[in-house]
C-alpha cells in the first residue's frame, strides 16, 4: 500500500449551462403519474443542470430521443462537462494535462470504446505514456471504487499526480413512457462531472506538501448487500427500444439499515468510533436516502448540509455527487487540521462504499 500519505489535492466540477426547476421538468417530459408528480413537489430538489432536446411543438413537451440520439448525447455531453470539471479541478491544483500520470474516468450512464479516459486523454493535452482506466457500470457508488486504486498508486508514487473523473448524462438514460419506474428516475437524476487530484507526499519532503484544508485519504471499507442484487439495474426496454434504470422503492431503507456495520468497521480499524468524524461527505442518493441515512448513524442536520445542498441544485449526479459535496465542505473552510471524515457512496449491487479522511496530514 506503500508508506506515502494520498492526499485530495482539489477538487472541480461542471455542469450543463442549462438548467430546470422540478415543475418545468415535469412538464417538459410529461411526468403525469400520482406518485411522479408528489416527487416533483418535494422540496428535496429544486432545480436540474439537463440536457434535454428541443421541444415537438405539437405538444410543448421534449421530444423524445432514439438510442443513437442518447448515445451521441452522453457522448458530446460527457465531453463538455468532464473537460471543463477537469480543468476546473486541475487550476484549482495549479497543475496541468500534463503533469498528470494517472486518470481514472468512472461513468454508468453511457457506454464508449474507447472510453472516456481516451477521448479526454486525446483532445486535452495529457501525455502519451498516461496511465489510464475506466470504471464503468458500477453506478452511483463507483466515484469510491474509482478512487481507491488511485489512492493506492500515488501513496506508492509520490510527487506524482493522479486525476479521478467522475462524469454522468443521466438525461441519456432517460425513458419518456409516463409509468413509474421510468418516472421515478426522470424526476431524481440530473446530468453532472466532478474531478479530484489526488497527489502522494512523504514525510522526507517528497511531493507537495499538503495544505492544512487537504485530507489525506487514509482508509477504505466495502460492503455488499448480495439479497439486494436486483434493486438497481438496469433493463432493456423492449417497448421503448432503449435501456432503463430501475430503482426499488425500499432500497433506501435497505441501505440506512446496512450502513453502520461497514462505518464502524472502518473507524474501528483505525482506532475511532462514530464521535471521531467532524465531518461526512454523503452520496446525494435522494431525500429518503438521506434521511435513513443519517438516522442510522446518528448524525445532525449540520452533517448532511452540503449533501442536502447538492442534491438541492442538481439532484442526483450519480458517481460524482460526493465529490461535489467535499467541494462545498473544501470551500466553506471549516475543516482544522487532524479532523476527521468520513465519505459514503452507495449503488448496484447493492453496494456501499467507505472511505476514511484526515485534513491536513503529512505521514511519514
Amino acid at each position: 500500500m506503500g508508506n506515502g500519505t494520498a492526499v485530495i489535492a482539489s477538487v472541480g466540477s461542471a455542469f450543463p449551462d442549462r438548467s430546470y426547476s422540478q415543475e418545468e421538468i415535469g412538464a417538459l417530459l410529461g411526468l403525469e403519474n400520482r406518485v411522479v408528480k408528489k416527487l416533483l413537489h418535494s422540496p428535496h430538489i429544486q432545480r436540474r443542470h439537463l440536457y434535454l432536446p428541443e421541444i415537438d411543438p405539437r405538444t410543448g413537451r421534449a421530444r423524445s430521443e432514439s438510442a443513437a440520439e442518447l448515445h451521441a448525447k452522453f457522448r458530446e455531453g460527457a465531453f463538455e462537462i468532464g473537460s471543463r470539471a477537469i480543468r476546473d479541478a486541475l487550476d484549482a491544483a495549479s497543475l496541468s494535462p500534463a503533469d498528470v500520470d494517472y486518470m481514472m474516468c468512472v461513468t454508468s450512464s453511457g457506454f464508449m470504446v474507447p472510453g472516456l479516459s481516451s477521448l479526454f486523454s486525446r483532445e486535452l493535452g495529457f501525455k502519451r505514456n498516461l496511465l489510464r482506466a475506466d470504471v464503468v457500470g458500477m453506478g452511483c457508488n463507483a466515484g469510491l471504487n474509482g478512487m481507491n486504486p488511485l489512492v493506492q498508486w500515488v501513496r506508492n508514487h509520490p510527487g506524482r499526480a493522479a486525476l479521478l473523473v467522475c462524469c454522468e448524462i443521466n438525461s441519456a438514460i432517460y425513458v419518456l413512457d409516463e409509468t413509474p419506474r421510468t418516472g421515478i428516475v426522470n424526476s431524481l437524476f440530473g446530468d453532472g462531472a466532478a474531478a479530484a487530484v489526488l497527489t502522494g507526499y512523504r514525510g522526507n519532503g517528497t511531493g507537495p506538501a499538503p495544505s492544512s484544508q487537504a485530507p489525506g485519504v487514509l482508509d477504505f471499507e466495502s460492503f455488499c448487500i448480495p439479497d439486494q442484487w436486483a434493486a438497481m439495474r438496469f433493463d432493456w426496454n423492449a417497448g421503448a427500444g432503449k435501456w432503463s434504470f430501475f430503482l426499488d422503492r425500499d432500497i433506501p431503507y435497505v441501505i440506512g439499515f446496512n450502513i453502520r456495520e461497514p462505518v464502524e468497521t472502518l473507524l474501528k480499524r483505525n482506532g475511532l468510533d462514530l464521535s471521531s468524524v467532524t465531518h461526512w461527505v454523503l452520496h446525494t442518493g435522494g431525500g429518503v436516502v438521506i434521511d435513513s441515512v443519517k438516522l442510522s448513524l446518528g448524525l445532525e442536520e449540520h452533517d448532511v448540509r452540503h449533501t442536502r445542498s447538492v442534491l438541492r441544485d442538481y439532484g442526483n449526479i450519480s458517481s460524482g455527487s460526493f465529490l461535489v459535496s467535499l467541494q462545498r465542505l473544501l470551500a466553506e473552510g471549516c475543516a482544522s487540521v487532524g479532523d476527521r471524515g468520513v465519505m459514503v457512496t452507495m449503488g448496484p449491487g447493492a453496494q456501499i462504499e467507505t472511505a476514511l479522511l484526515e485534513f491536513g496530514q503529512a505521514k511519514t
